[in-house]
């Protein structure tokens, strides 16, 4: 019981420091790294296309990726998958 107890301190410590963080920063400073890295992994790393195309195609996948989500997601609620 007294872990428990501890486990939702501690938690409740850390929301109220994200929140004083949040109010802090923009949104982008926090997020903004993680951001690129995540957008990176749906660029091609071919060498032989130029920065944009690159970016294009990312973005691409990436809506595919997530249509591809969404659409499990819809089957999964749907009990069909």
């Amino acid at each position: 019981m007294k872990e428990m107890k501890v486990n939702n301190e501690m938690a409740s410590r850390g929301r109220i420091g994200g929140f004083v963080r949040a109010s802090k920063y923009p949104p982008e400073d926090l997020t903004g790294a993680a951001r690129v890295a995540f957008l990176r992994n749906f660029e091609p790393q071919d060498p032989n296309l130029s920065p944009e195309e690159r970016r294009r195609r990312g973005q691409a996948a990436l809506k595919a990726h997530m249509a591809r989500l969404a659409r499990l997601s819809a089957l999964a609620r749907r009990g069909k998958r």
